[in-house]
């Protein structure tokens, strides 16, 4: 028994993948008549309504270096707003292309934005933060996505309970992380215990492996780490910007996927929409799959299914806006990254020790 537990804890996140993609396969299957018409659906678009995806996209990275601006400046640091507009781009193509489940941007974003001044510890700290605060700031929404459900006489069992339990993991989640992050011996503690299984777990794939995380170096970054985050407790007055920033982050993102339905000529209850959006991206932060494919599109027909929305409307209609969205993000963020690792490459080549 011991060892089938195990195998779950060291494979969550890929069979949690595996069952979402079998619940997709068996909601295609139900659907097979209807796909005819999801099919003829895709060819009845206006176009005009998809370009105004571009200035909402403009707008929510905007948004997204403004949040990044004041988390930075709340702990002490001064970044251009130029500069964090192209690393959230950048950043986005990370998270879009390279399959971890958003580990793949956090790692990344401590190594592109670590400078003299801003150590790894706390480049983390602040990828971390941004996500809570975009949780956090969802909360908001999800409120009102009930209360518009509830004027369209769309609240049913399955709405409560999806709308409560977001709401519960949210709080739980943050209140854990604050519990952890807040003494320096808790989040020691805790990282020490990831990191010692972590490598265990290598070592039994690979005997000759013995440490694939350095301890010291993990303590070293959660010092850091532990340093932000008090600085950040000290100043709470201060975090109203970045949670106001962190909530249009929300807003625009749900804009451009209410753009998308419109296009299609229906005018959904945007409380549907709140509340399918937030499923979707909820269960695409576990996902190892680039960009969360396949997970998204199959949980969000299955919350507007339950609003009254055919999946043989919203199906094309969400992947009409995943496709679109990863056209207009992916190239600059695809461009902005690679500068950037050539000019890395650059750098070490003319300073090998940085």
């Amino acid at each position: 028994m011991g060892t089938i537990f195990a195998f779950i804890f060291a494979r969550w996140k890929l069979l949690l993948n595996i069952v979402t993609i079998l619940a997709l396969l068996f909601t295609l299957y139900l659907i097979r008549d209807d796909l005819a018409t999801t099919l003829d659906n895709l060819t009845k678009v206006n176009a005009w309504a998809l370009v105004l995806l571009l200035p909402i996209e403009v707008l929510n990275y905007h948004f997204q270096a403004k949040l990044y601006q004041h988390l930075f400046r709340v702990v002490g640091n001064e970044l251009p707003y130029k500069y964090l507009y192209k690393s959230a781009l950048e950043l986005n193509f990370v998270n879009h292309v390279f399959p971890s489940g958003g580990a793949a941007g956090l790692s990344y974003f401590g190594l592109m934005i670590k400078s003299n001044e801003i150590t790894g510890g706390k480049a983390t700290l602040i990828q971390i933060i941004k996500l809570v605060m975009t949780f956090l700031s969802y909360e908001v929404l999800i409120i009102l996505s009930l209360f518009f459900l509830a004027l369209g006489g769309r609240v049913n069992n399955f709405t409560m309970l999806a709308a409560g339990m977001m709401s519960t993991l949210l709080v739980v989640g943050t209140g854990l992380f604050v519990f952890i992050a807040g003494k320096r011996e808790r989040i020691n503690a805790f990282m020490e215990f990831l990191t010692r299984q972590f490598n265990r777990l290598v070592s039994r794939l690979h005997p000759s492996i013995t440490e694939a995380i350095s301890l010291a170096r993990v303590r070293q970054i959660f010092e850091d780490f532990h340093t932000s985050f008090r600085q950040i407790q000290t100043n709470r007055q201060k975090m109203r910007a970045p949670l106001f920033y962190a909530l249009m982050c929300n807003v625009t993102e749900i804009l451009a996927v209410y753009v998308v339905f419109v296009a299609f000529g229906k005018f959904l209850n945007v409380g549907a929409v709140i509340l399918a959006y937030g499923i979707a991206n909820f269960a695409g932060t576990f996902s190892i799959l680039p960009g969360g494919v396949g997970i998204y599109e199959a949980l969000m027909t299955a919350t507007l299914l339950t609003a009254g929305v055919s999946a043989a409307f919203s199906l094309p209609a969400i992947i009409m806006y995943r496709v679109v969205n990863t056209i207009l993000q992916v190239p600059p963020g695809y461009y902005l990254y690679q500068k950037h690792i050539v000019k890395r490459r650059d750098l070490e080549a003319n300073h090998p020790s940085t």
